[in-house]
């Protein structure tokens, strides 16, 4: 497996919290209870497994080797992509902050969380596409077979280092059964 291959393996994932996000928005536009822990369950998810080990192994490794091989930091895609993971940890914010609200009765809650969820969602999509089908693509054209093996090796000790060994599979089962709950229920 190529690291931007084990990379598109994660953004499947992150879509599918993405998924289940949306489905909760509208629940919660429309009146619907939804149980806290599940919002905090997917605030943990999005701030470790998508920003800290996903987006590090992104930012620390993967972009950081395309910049020694020529790309630019502060323009073309890779500026975008630094960009946009900022953009990405703003909407996480709100949302956090709209957690706190609803948690606390607060009836502005709902709100601040849906339109970070819509906004982080909307972000998400199309940062992913552009990874997936721009920046991975020119990555597999400049990296060799070693700098795609050593970035992989180096993911799994980001990810044993930053999440800890068998977060990535607590997470696993969080996204199956979120997606039971609200996907399938």
């Amino acid at each position: 497996m190529k690291a931007t291959e084990h990379l598109i393996h994660e953004h499947e994932a992150v879509l599918k919290m993405i998924e289940i996000m949306q489905v909760i928005a509208q629940k919660l536009e429309n009146d619907e209870n939804v149980n806290p822990d599940d919002l905090e369950s997917i605030l943990n998810f999005l701030r470790i497994f998508v920003d800290k080990c996903h987006h590090g192994k992104e930012e620390n490794l993967l972009f950081e080797k395309l910049v020694e091989i020529g790309f630019s930091k502060e323009s073309g895609p890779v500026g975008v992509m630094l960009s946009e993971h900022v953009q990405g940890r703003t909407f996480i914010a709100g949302f956090a902050e709209g957690i706190n609200k609803y948690k606390s009765g607060d009836s502005k809650g709902i709100a601040v969380i849906t339109e970070n969820i819509y906004g982080y969602a909307d972000l998400l999509a199309s940062h992913i596409h552009k990874e997936n089908n721009i920046l991975y693509k020119m990555a597999d054209m400049q990296l060799t077979e070693y700098d795609q093996d050593a970035l992989l090796f180096r993911f799994e000790r980001l990810e044993e280092e930053v999440i800890g060994e068998g977060k990535h599979e607590e997470f696993n089962k969080l996204l199956d059964r979120l997606s039971k709950q609200y996907l399938l229920g």
